[in-house]
């Protein structure tokens, strides 16, 4: 499956919080900056970090019920490949990352089994990361 990198600019309100975050947890490269942005090699695509006044959705998360569990809206993330995801959750949980939810395998038995897992930075925007054993079953009904 070969995909265009996604461009993805989210807001955060303290720059320094998010930067460390996403360059020192999640362990992201970082490319060009100025006082107000930053950009990420988020696992191949590009995420940019603006300076914004925090915003609603990071002061209070709304959440929808998927498999038990509280997911909340709105959030981003990336698949990544079953081996990845297991290492990435082990290195966040090593170094105590707060989960909304924490690493686990949805929809166990059923088709789209994934390993997923919830995690806000530091300004509130969730994130998810996921991993299919079988990434035919990504849009899988």
């Amino acid at each position: 499956m070969s995909l265009s990198p996604f461009h993805l600019a989210i807001p955060v309100y303290d720059l320094t919080k998010a930067r460390q975050f996403y360059r020192d947890i999640l362990a992201l490269e970082e490319g060009r900056s100025s006082e107000q942005w930053v950009d990420f090699n988020f696992f191949g695509h590009q995420l940019v970090i603006h300076l914004h006044p925090q915003t609603e959705s990071q002061q209070q998360a709304h959440t929808n019920a998927v498999d038990g569990h509280n997911v909340p809206v709105p959030h981003f993330g990336v698949v990544l490949p079953w081996q990845d995801w297991q290492r990435l959750a082990e290195r966040l949980q090593q170094q105590g990352v707060a989960f909304v939810i924490e690493p686990y395998i949805r929809f166990k038995g059923q088709v789209g089994e994934q390993a997923t897992m919830f995690l806000f930075d530091p300004c509130g925007n969730a994130l998810e990361f996921k991993a299919f054993k079988d990434i035919g079953q990504l849009f899988a009904r």
